[in-house]
């Protein structure tokens, strides 16, 4: 059973770090999209950054560019997004999904499985 777990959320205040993990289960397979998206209360689900298990290509949003860096460790089967210099417009609550999609369109994919979430909220 394909399992997804997020952990690594908090608060932290403007300018912080986060270090969040995606620890995948369940996939048995060197190819497919790790993909992280957040949401925020009342508003749309937005895709954060996608990397492709197998080549390592990343890809990210234009909102966290230059802030945000995804990578994984084929080891611990989980993906991690480092996230710095954290803006308040970053609250929300993030969660990682993985599926066989077209990763560099990681955004618009509908992903078959989805975690939980961890919730990320950044003070002014």
């Amino acid at each position: 059973r394909v399992q997804l777990v997020e952990s690594g959320g908090g608060s932290v205040q403007a300018g912080g770090s986060l270090r969040l993990s995606c620890r995948v289960s369940g996939y048995f397979y060197s190819s497919y999209c790790v993909g992280w998206f957040r949401q925020a209360p009342g508003k749309e689900r937005e895709g954060v950054a996608a990397i492709h298990i197998g080549d390592n290509f990343t890809y990210y949003s234009d909102s966290v560019k230059g802030r945000v860096t995804i990578s994984q460790d084929n080891a611990k089967n989980t993906v991690y997004l480092q996230m710095n210099s954290l803006k308040p417009e970053d609250t929300g609550l993030y969660y990682c999904a993985a599926d066989f999609v077209r990763c560099d369109k990681w955004y618009r994919e509908d992903f078959d499985d989805y975690g939980q979430g961890t919730q990320v909220t950044v003070s002014s």
